[in-house]
């Protein structure tokens, strides 16, 4: 028994993207296993009951009792989750109970509040966003780049396309990316179509070590995926993003979460989430 990871539940009346992301951050604290389950739409008491069910024979089963990472808002609901032979861990009766307080307001206790998200500017803007970044993915298009809040720029494989969906998915930002080929370095120039952009420009750079494991994975065996090649593309790379001053960062040991903070500080975003 000591062997098999402790349960970990998302019980959500809606999506569970928020405890799910919330547990996360804590359970990465302890160097152990979990195995999760998310419960999303527990929005009725036939579903909570059904939660209840799961938890609780899950307990039977293994003989410890699930963590439970809750963000139900209807009461009724949330006391029979409560209610369970688990370790529960209410976000909203933890947060919002003593904003409450301090606010002297009370919160809507509405459930689908994301659902509502939809028709905010704000929401709009991220799906306006995620179009755009698709439509310039690895420099397809040059067109309205103008609009774009940043441009990142690289080798083929460095980690530019899922930053620029992060951004636009988490952010609402406007990202294009181009990779830098050989051509570029034997012109030693940026290409044509960034220079009046340079303001813009971000680079991302990788270890050639680790961009030829990536690229071996893709073309196994190739040139472009050599470990001679990837250290000249590493190389002439960042030599042009310091002769054109672009600022930049390796992607090889950080996350996209990471690298989308860092590029969200130096272009001063006052976008957010809702």
């Amino acid at each position: 028994m000591q062997n098999i990871p402790r349960t970990v539940f998302i019980i959500s009346d809606g999506t569970g993207i928020t405890a799910e992301t919330f547990s996360h951050s804590i359970l990465a604290q302890f160097e152990t296993n979990f195995h999760q389950i998310r419960l999303p739409f527990v929005n009725t008491m036939d579903r909570a009951r059904q939660a209840l069910q799961e938890v609780n024979n899950n307990a039977s089963k293994y003989g410890l009792k699930p963590i439970v990472f809750s963000t139900l808002v209807n009461q009724e609901i949330n006391e029979l989750i409560h209610s369970s032979n688990a370790m529960v861990m209410d976000m909203f009766h933890t947060f919002v109970a003593p904003l409450e307080n301090e606010l002297n307001l009370k919160s809507t206790h509405a459930m689908g509040r994301f659902h509502q998200n939809i028709e905010t500017q704000s929401y709009k803007d991220r799906i306006e966003a995620i179009n755009f970044s698709l439509a310039h993915d690895d420099g397809q298009s040059h067109k309205n780049l103008e609009d774009a809040d940043v441009i990142l720029v690289g080798v083929s494989r460095s980690g530019k396309t899922p930053t620029c969906l992060y951004l636009a998915m988490q952010y609402g930002i406007k990202s294009a990316n181009y990779p830098l080929i050989p051509d570029d370095f034997e012109r030693g120039t940026l290409p044509t179509e960034l220079h009046k952009y340079r303001t813009k420009l971000f680079g991302l750079t990788i270890e050639p070590q680790r961009l030829s494991q990536i690229r071996n994975e893709r073309r196994p065996g190739s040139k472009y995926a050599s470990l001679e090649n990837c250290r000249y593309e590493v190389n002439e790379a960042q030599s042009m993003m310091e002769r054109e001053n672009i600022p930049w960062l390796s992607s090889t040991h950080k996350s996209i979460e990471e690298i989308s903070t860092t590029i969200l500080q130096i272009i001063k975003s006052d976008k957010n989430l809702y």
